[in-house]
């Protein structure tokens, strides 16, 4: 039994490395987790089941008993010698109170008496009828008792007598010695088999488990023989029904990751195309100003030098932003609830210089309620702050900028100008990085509306471009889950 004890418990370590952390203390056992719920319950069950044994081996062995001992009975009532004057008993040598010869044996003993009165024949040791017995004759009936300090078991039947108005108790009694031997007899046949089937269940048990984790460590070795660079699928053929699941989500996890990388590195092959053209334009700019003798020449290529610089900051700057919303953000920033239009109108104020120096009228309007929404407040304020800035950038002097606020159902967030406005076959589009509106003088990026769109996306939250209230312009419309809402931020709530 040690040995199979040390046997299952190597294999309960071997197959519960089969899908573990590396970290012992975070995870569970796959083997040792069946192997509890399969043998405590067997082990909770054997006392119980050695108790009932117990008990059904007492009512065998009282049954052949009980039925001689009521059979003598019987006997006794036959041998009474009832008359009108009295009863007389004739009693065979065998019915004296005598030890059988048998050391295992039974000693018996018998009385007769009038019912509560005197004792006619036998044994004065007797106990008691139990209290509230009817004192009535009737059939024979048994019951448990002491005689000089041994436990007996007692039959008894009362006849009635003609002479008297109580009836004639007649008793026999014996001691239990054979019961209980017959009961441990009847207890070993079956408990002690049971010792036996109990270790050939945990073997057997040991081996259906062994055999029936065996795919699970197939699995196993077919991940960990695949190269760090294959996403591919893993074959759900040939796997267990109830692990075929995990295998399927695992599946979808690794099409998103491979999604994730393609989408990564197409970015990054854009961003360096994108960033290469500015800096080649600075390099020539700069060697051409280098060659220049004319200080107002010289001035001229420095004054572009630094509107490139400005250009190129720009666009870095705008590409951190990216990184930073497609970063994993819940590990840096914690969502929190806020007032949505404290912040705009905060964000607002900020850029009222940029605006006047345009000579553009920057506007606000409030909402008449609350509106609390849960999010990130330094994700949104990039989001809101790329929004006017393109409406700023776009808008002629001149011109107006709104940013307005508007409680429903959902917390709105508009930005509205009337500038030139976008194409409708363009309106999708704009959100793909890079992506300018053809016809446009204006230096851009083409990272604002997609740097909106990612933050807006983890958020729970929908951006729509939409003409102006005048027909004329472009108003960007972004629409929050509220607070106590049914639609709730279903990212950051996942992730926080």
């Amino acid at each position: 039994m040690k040995r199979t004890a040390e046997k299952l418990g190597k294999s309960a370590e071997k197959f519960g490395s089969v899908f573990r952390d590396p970290n012992p203390s975070e995870f569970n056992s796959l083997f040792g987790e069946i192997l509890d719920w399969m043998l405590a319950p067997l082990l909770l069950v054997w006392p119980v089941s050695i108790a009932a044994t117990h008990h059904i081996a007492n009512d065998i062995a009282n049954q052949p008993y009980d039925q001689a001992l009521a059979d003598r009975v019987t006997t006794l009532v036959s041998q009474l010698k009832i008359t009108p004057d009295g009863v007389a008993v004739v009693l065979p040598p065998s019915s004296s109170h005598a030890p059988l010869t048998d050391e295992e044996g039974d000693r018996q003993f018998h009385q007769v008496m009038l019912a509560g009165g005197d004792l006619i024949a036998g044994d004065p040791e007797f106990p008691q009828l139990p209290i509230g017995e009817p004192r009535v004759p009737g059939a024979v009936k048994l019951r448990d008792g002491l005689i000089m300090g041994e436990t007996v078991r007692i039959a008894y039947q009362l006849v009635p007598a003609h002479w008297d108005a109580r009836p004639l108790l007649i008793q026999v009694a014996e001691t239990r010695k054979q019961r209980e031997a017959l009961a441990s007899r009847i207890i070993s046949g079956v408990l002690l088999p049971q010792f036996a089937i109990i270790p050939l269940a945990v073997i057997l048990v040991y081996l259906g488990l062994t055999k029936g984790l065996a795919p699970l460590e197939r699995l196993r070795d077919r991940i960990r023989s695949r190269r760090p660079s294959d996403l591919s699928p893993i074959p759900v053929r040939g796997v267990p029904e109830e692990v075929r699941p995990l295998v399927v989500s695992f599946n979808e996890m690794m099409q998103r990751l491979e999604e994730n990388l393609q989408a990564q590195q197409r970015f990054i092959s854009d961003a360096a195309h994108q960033m290469k053209t500015p800096l080649t334009g600075l390099k020539m700019q700069a060697e051409l100003a280098l060659q220049e003798t004319d200080p107002a020449l010289m001035r001229a290529d420095l004054e572009r030098i630094a509107a490139s610089t400005d250009r190129a900051a720009h666009m870095i700057r705008q590409l951190l932003q990216l990184a930073r919303a497609e970063a994993s953000h819940e590990k840096v920033h914690k969502a929190e609830q806020f007032d949505l239009e404290v912040l705009a109108r905060a964000i607002t104020q900020d850029w009222v210089e940029r605006a006047l120096a345009k000579g553009i009228d920057l506007g606000f309007e409030g909402a008449d309620s609350l509106l609390t929404v849960e999010g990130v407040p330094l994700l949104l304020r990039e989001m809101l702050n790329n929004l006017i800035d393109n409406a700023i950038k776009y808008t002629p002097r001149g011109g107006h900028v709104t940013v307005r606020c508007r409680g429903d159902d959902f917390a709105t967030l508009e930005v509205e100008d009337d500038g030139p406005g976008i194409p409708d076959s363009d309106r999708e589009r704009v959100f793909e990085r890079f992506y300018r509106v053809l016809g446009t003088d204006t230096d851009g990026s083409g990272l604002g509306l997609p740097i909106v769109q990612e933050i807006a996306v983890l958020h729970s939250a929908t951006v729509e471009l939409t003409p102006g209230l005048w027909g004329h312009g472009t108003r960007a419309i972004v629409t929050f889950p509220r607070k106590g809402s049914e639609v709730m931020p279903y990212d950051l709530r996942q992730k926080n």
